[in-house]
């Protein structure tokens, strides 16, 4: 073979970090799926009416609603995660194990969705669903740091475009932390307070940059 193929052929930082955000699609794909198998139509004795399946339906709102929710938690984390490798320009062996830790707790998502779903407004089981929620957070954080920092980050990233999905990824644990904490008081709450991620990232983005020098 020239040397022309053996250039021609995919190997390299960037075939590695091909195989790394392919296999990473791949595990965010089954995990988001495997949350409607948690859907279990409960069982309705015959002879029944529709207004025993309708009861069914009704006992089983609590689970719809852990799945959609569940269902954008794990479609937020993949966004960021496609945001953050973006940025990504090189390989690194540091990105192997950050990425697997964050994969291995998103692949655990359904198992806290359906926990907290079967046992809605329980203080345990809401707790463990926000309190796994930090730990994917809290692992995002620590993947998103290395990726956007050099030797892995493009050597053109903009500060701004670094300092903003620094700041995503931590206002998902601020938001977790929040639901985590009003969970230990108001089970019924906990989930609800997930809506303090957009708040949290604003107050973030509203605040000074401490890096940037003052003019003048």
């Amino acid at each position: 073979m020239t040397d022309a193929h053996h250039e021609s052929e995919p190997h390299g930082p960037g075939h590695a970090l091909e195989r790394l955000i392919f296999f990473s699609d791949a595990v965010f794909a089954i995990a988001i799926t495997l949350l409607v198998i948690e859907l279990r139509f409960p069982e309705v004795h015959q002879p029944a009416s529709d207004a025993d399946y309708l009861r069914a339906l009704a006992r089983m709102v609590p689970n719809f609603v852990g799945f959609l929710v569940s269902f954008f938690v794990i479609g937020a984390f993949w966004m960021g995660h496609h945001r953050a490798f973006d940025c990504a320009r090189h390989w690194s062996p540091k990105l192997f194990m950050p990425n697997l830790m964050l994969l291995c707790a998103i692949a655990a998502m359904p198992f806290f969705t359906a926990l907290s779903s079967e046992h809605w407004a329980q203080r345990v089981p809401i707790m463990l669903y926000c309190g796994w929620l930090l730990v994917i957070a809290l692992l995002n954080m620590r993947l998103q740091r290395i990726v956007t920092s050099p030797p892995v980050a493009s050597a053109r990233i903009a500060p701004a475009l670094r300092r903003m999905i620094r700041h995503r990824g931590l206002s998902v644990a601020l938001g977790a932390a929040t639901a985590l904490a009003v969970s230990y008081f108001y089970p019924w709450l906990g989930q609800i307070m997930l809506l303090s991620i957009p708040l949290w990232r604003r107050l973030l983005g509203a605040l000074p940059d401490p890096r940037a020098q003052p003019s003048g």
